[in-house]
Formats: C-alpha cells, structure tokens, sequence
C-alpha cells in the first residue's frame, strides 16, 4: 500500500515514537515542525487536524490520525509491521501491553512532567513525589515481561510497542528539568535495558538522532535534545 504520510513533530516529544517507526518500517514521509516556543500546537490550524492541541498528529490518505497509540497500531496494521497480525496468537498481549504502555505508563508521565497542570504549583512536587513508585511498578511489569522475551518485545526484533517504551525511558530520566530524578535508574529494568541497548544501534535510531538532536545514547544514556529545528519544550 501507498500513502502520503505527514508527521507533525516536535523535537524529543511523542512525535519521536511516530518518526523511530516511520523509520524503522522504512517508509517515506514528510515533517511538519510544530513550533513549542511558539505554541503553534495551539493554533486554530494545528486543532483542525487535532482538536486537543496535543503532538503528534500524522496525515494519511485517511485523514489526520492523533493519539500515539493509534497512530501506532494504524502503522502497524496498515503495512503489516512491527506488530503481531489481527489473526496472530501474540496479538492480545501486544495490544494489553500497548495500551498499558498508553493509557497507564504515559499517563502518569504526563502527571510526573506537568504536575502544575493537574494541581497547585505549590503542590507540584509532591504529587511528583506519589507518582513516581507508580511508575518504578509499571516498569518492573515490563521488565517482567520483556525477561520472556515475546516477539513483540525481543531485543532482536523491534516492535512498535518497543520504541514507544524506549522513548518513555529516555524521557523518565532526563524531564523534568530540574526535580529529583534519582528514583530512575535502568538497571533496576535490566531486561527492559537490554532492549534499549538494541534499539540504539539500529538505523531507525540513528536518523532520530541526526533530525532531533538526541546525542549518541538517547535512550541508555540520555542527555538534552540539541535539535536542529523548533523546542522540545
């Protein structure tokens, strides 16, 4: 199948799920920059293709898809990669763990970057502060399962899912600026690591690196994104 496919990003957010997939799946697209500094993802223009003002968003010959996960699956479904097929035995743990990963994991990062937004500033850090076991319980499951090593979670054989946990793992251990990030630490994820340290060496992760700015280790060493274009923040 053919598609014309359009990636409204910003450097280091959501968006860099959607490009290591692109990427990894070897297909053509063009970016969009969505201007952070300049809050374009709150212009009228940017809410037309995504009426909650949230990055990502892909233009397909479908119309304009949003949400990570969906944009996801739909890749994944669309051109028959990265994921088990609708008929596959593996394909219930794919989608249970895709959308933990989503609704659950990815949701309380929101809760852990953005605290400000959820309760008074002044209680910022500590709602911080009870999300984080949170998540060091999410990541254990996780590791749990990627010590099986299904295919959809194998160090050799990159799935969407595995891309969209290894940009949340970057993410956990260098936002946000400034508050204690002590209670990350990729070793206690040791299979989860093995994983990101496979991802790294990859294509796909090299050509996200060259766009956005990552550094040399963007997810088992992560540093600040110095990207050619646009903010992550």
């Amino acid at each position: 199948m053919t598609d014309k496919l359009r990636l409204h990003y910003a450097p280091d957010n959501a968006s860099l799920v959607i490009r290591l997939v692109l990427e990894e799946m070897g297909l053509p697209y063009e970016t969009v920059l969505v201007d952070r500094s300049m809050r374009e993802q709150e212009r009228a223009t940017y809410r037309a293709l995504n009426p909650n003002g949230l990055i990502p968003v892909l233009e397909t010959s479908q119309g304009p898809i949003f949400e990570t996960a969906a944009i996801l699956l739909w890749l994944a479904d669309t051109h028959g990669m990265m994921a088990p097929a609708a008929s596959d035995l593996d394909r219930g743990a794919f989608l249970k763990w895709l959308f933990f990963a989503s609704n659950t994991l990815h949701a309380d990062l929101r809760i852990l970057f953005y605290a400000e937004t959820y309760i008074d500033p002044d209680q910022a850090e500590t709602l911080r502060a009870g999300i984080r076991p949170r998540l060091r319980r999410h990541l254990r499951l996780l590791d749990n399962q990627a010590a099986v090593a299904p295919g959809w979670l194998c160090p050799d054989n990159p799935s969407a899912l595995s891309y969209y946990l290894a940009c949340m793992m970057r993410w956990m251990a260098i936002y946000p600026a400034g508050s204690d990030r002590s209670w990350f630490q990729l070793p206690d994820t040791p299979y989860l690591q093995r994983l990101l340290n496979a991802l790294e060496t990859r294509d796909a992760t090299r050509a996200a690196i060259a766009a956005e700015g990552l550094g040399a280790t963007p997810f088992t060493s992560p540093t600040h994104p110095t990207p050619p274009q646009g903010s992550a923040t």
